[in-house]
């Protein structure tokens, strides 16, 4: 097993863990979770053995067998699958002693190295590497093809299917789905549960790893915390304790402020002076739970756009490709307000053509597609990154779409997308992917677009950001197109599929769980049938699902703003208590400030009931559509 003992772990003069300690058993499948910056890649690095412990134990078994994937790609002339074989380095020694032996002609080393080879199960490892290559997306084709032919992401999966072939008792992944495709996804998710040995996994997709591990371990102020099941378990659990922790907190904060305020008030009076004192000493001796730690720093959200004209835009028998080459056609596509759009397809099938078609970023090579007035593209893709000015700060570039908006205005809006204080003024070059991808989505959040088109939008995203995003979808007026791997941002903001495949664009009427068995199905049509669920029912309830969130969105908005009211109300209701606490305020020359907090706190609680009843017509008004949707 693996043990850390009061591990502390310093990188880069930031202290990471401190006096940490966690056991993790064999055979155990385990994410690891936290905001980024805090220490999970450097404690994967720590059971690697590429640096030692400041203080405390790392314990592991001496004989297991590690295979991570390598960060880096080397631009080699060997091919696909030549490279992921030299990956396993034992299989290619008793190869190399194998054809050796025989060329010498010794028959004896010939026997010794054809039984050591066969012990090793080498005439199946070449086939075993085939499947891997073809599972992560290379065709044979493609499994013959040059290392230095392929692009940065696609090198990076054959070092994850060089990870995966080595026999391994420990398996460390960090990010392993970055660069993959849904289809690639689903298949590495279904490797990973048969995968016999320790899992150590780091990712930012709830689906992937709600699927693949039983434990959690949590780095949250330089501790390792433990938790049974799997993420979505873990969530509900963490959030328990998090309500716990902050109402244990809050009690204590009321306590605090109790005994400050008598030790304030009489600690000069010398009848009173000796209970003040002692309530002093207590009060220094009070034992603080710290306030629940809120992760997310992000607060994303789309302005209304300033119009929204239906529809936005008409494909009619739309044919795209590049130069002579037409990848699909016969496309007819009309997107009004409310469409939100998930894009599924095979690797190469055509979304992301699709997506630069709607852009506009390419042309129709026949058809006609129109775009109608006032239509406002907000366009996400990985190459808008290489895009961003390296040199100027995340200002700066907001500063160039709104040159006259105050400056405050900018921050605080930077602010919301993680790049608070210096950061907002710190230059480009040296952001992480993550913090790129949020810039060119703040960028695409403040036009106010009506019409999104994402294509893979959370690579480097991390969970809370994923979150953030996911949020702000659920909320956006305008009609959405979205290509992603992630199943929980699809799940929770498209309401209808549609399936790229062999040169057609077509609705899917199942959905993703559908898309799976569709996937294991290569000559099946795009019109899979869940059995007990006619496609069209279904269809039928997606539509009836998104226009009961388009009816419902303005009232739940509505409620929002009451809900900021009515803490607002609350807030000042308190510091009018506070004010009313003060025995001094009831002595006769204070008595017309007394009179006019009276009234204010008078005028509050109507305020209050005002709001309360106002926020529960609008629940009512909630329940009654919900009801009526059911019913339907």
């Amino acid at each position: 097993m693996i043990t850390l003992d009061q591990v502390q772990l310093i990188r880069g003069g930031k202290r990471l863990l401190d006096n940490a300690s966690v056991t993790l058993f064999p055979g155990h499948k385990v994410a690891l979770v936290g905001a980024n910056g805090v220490g999970k890649s450097s404690l994967l690095s720590l059971l690697k053995g590429e640096f030692g412990v400041d203080a405390g134990e790392c314990r592991l078994p001496a004989r297991w067998r590690q295979a991570s994937v390598a960060q880096e790609t080397p631009a080699l002339s060997r091919s696909a699958l030549d490279y992921v074989l030299d990956g396993d380095q034992q299989y290619r020694d008793l190869e190399q002693e194998l054809h050796q032996a025989q060329a010498d002609g010794d028959g004896r080393r010939i026997g010794h190295a054809h039984d050591a080879f066969e012990a090793y199960h080498g005439y199946q490892v070449p086939a075993k590497a085939a499947e891997l290559l073809d599972g992560l997306g290379f065709d044979q084709p493609a499994q013959q093809r040059s290392v230095a032919e392929f692009s940065g992401g696609w090198r990076m999966r054959l070092n994850l299917a060089r990870a995966l072939l080595i026999p391994s008792d420990l398996l460390l992944l960090d990010e392993p789905t970055n660069h993959l495709d849904l289809d690639t996804l689903i298949w590495l998710e279904g490797w990973l549960k048969r995968y016999e040995g320790t899992l150590l996994l780091i990712s930012h997709d709830r689906d992937f790893l709600d699927a693949v591990v039983n434990e959690v371990v949590h780095l949250d102020q330089q501790q390792l915390h433990h938790y049974n099941g799997n993420y979505s378990q873990f969530e509900r659990v963490r959030a328990e304790r998090q309500a716990q922790q902050q109402s244990q907190y809050e009690k204590q904060e009321r306590e605090r402020a109790h005994m400050q305020s008598y030790v304030d008030r009489f600690r000069a009076k010398a009848s009173k002076a000796r209970q003040a004192q002692s309530r002093l000493k207590a009060l220094e001796k009070l034992t603080l739970s710290a306030p629940a730690h809120a992760d997310s720093q992000f607060q994303m959200a789309f302005r209304p756009p300033a119009s929204l004209p239906s529809p936005l835009i008409q494909l009619d028998q739309v044919q795209a490709g590049y130069g002579d080459h037409t990848v699909l056609a016969q496309i007819s596509l009309n997107l009004v307000p409310g469409s939100r759009i998930g894009l599924l397809g095979r690797n190469g099938a055509g979304k992301s053509t699709l997506i630069k078609l709607l852009s506009r970023e390419l042309a129709p090579q026949a058809g006609e597609l129109l775009l109608a007035q006032g239509v406002s593209i907000g366009y996400f893709a990985q190459h808008q990154l290489e895009a961003l000015r390296l040199d100027d700060t995340p200002l700066a570039h907001l500063q160039r779409l709104a040159p006259d908006a105050k400056e405050q205005e900018l921050r605080n809006f930077l602010g919301g997308f993680g790049f608070a204080g210096d950061k907002a003024l710190s230059p480009v070059r040296p952001f992480s992917g993550g913090e790129k991808a949020r810039l060119v989505l703040a960028l695409l959040v403040w036009q106010r677009p009506n019409l999104l088109l994402l294509d893979e939008p959370t690579n480097h995203l991390d969970l809370e950001m994923r979150h953030a995003l996911t949020l702000a979808l659920q909320g956006f007026d305008g009609a959405m197109v979205v290509v992603s791997h992630d199943r929980h941002l699809l799940r929770a903001t498209c309401s209808e599929f549609y399936l790229v495949d062999q040169g057609q664009v077509a609705p899917f009427t199942g959905d993703l769980e559908d898309y799976h068995q569709w996937l294991l199905k290569p000559t099946a049509s795009a019109e899979p049938r869940a059995e007990g669920k006619p496609s069209e029912d279904r269809k039928a309830r997606k539509r009836a699902e998104a226009e009961l969130r388009k009816l419902l969105s303005p009232l739940k908005k509505a409620q929002e703003k009451l809900d900021k009211k009515m803490a607002e109300a609350d807030n000042l209701g308190e510091q009018i208590e506070q004010r009313l606490a003060d025995t001094e305020l009831y002595q006769d020359n204070r008595k017309a400030e007394l009179t006019d907090l009276l009234r204010q706190q008078g005028d509050i609680q109507q305020q209050q009931e005002s709001l309360e009843l106002e926020w529960l017509d609008l629940q009512e008004q909630i329940e009654q559509l919900q009801a009526q949707h059911q019913e339907s």
